[in-house]
């Protein structure tokens, strides 16, 4: 299983009224990290073909985050099977290493010149193991 990390810091603009990260934020977070995880396995001709559509997300909300905070995005593919891929976030305070957030995405693989869903080949399979 590959793990893929990146660090971002809480600005103004992820918080909510409450003065904490909004909860859509933390969302568009898990969606931005898996993002580019693909981005960064994937070769140009795999981008050039294939693209992920998400068809189910879950996700915890165990801590809060506030303005300043550095925060850990970490993500990893669980499992691959057919036309659909199992992804884990997982968002922890970098320096409390306190747990804030845990989600598990399903997606689905969709082939660029049908807009069809298509079995995951084991070369994009392989990306992540």
């Amino acid at each position: 299983m590959q793990v893929f990390e990146k660090t971002i810091t809480v600005s103004k603009n992820d918080l909510d009224q409450l003065n904490h990260v909004n909860n859509v934020r933390y969302v568009q977070w898990v969606q931005d990290i898996a993002e580019a995880h693909w981005n960064k396995n994937a070769g140009k001709e795999i981008l050039q073909n294939y693209y992920w559509v998400l068809v189910k997300h879950i996700i915890n909300y165990k801590n809060q985050a506030v303005l300043g905070d550095v925060l850990k995005l970490k993500t990893y593919v669980i499992s691959s099977e057919g036309v659909t891929s199992i992804r884990i976030v997982e968002i922890h305070n970098a320096t409390t290493n306190k747990l804030l957030v845990n989600s598990e995405t399903k997606w689905c693989l969709m082939d660029k010149a049908s807009n069809r869903p298509r079995r995951i080949p084991s070369v994009i399979a392989g990306l992540f193991d």
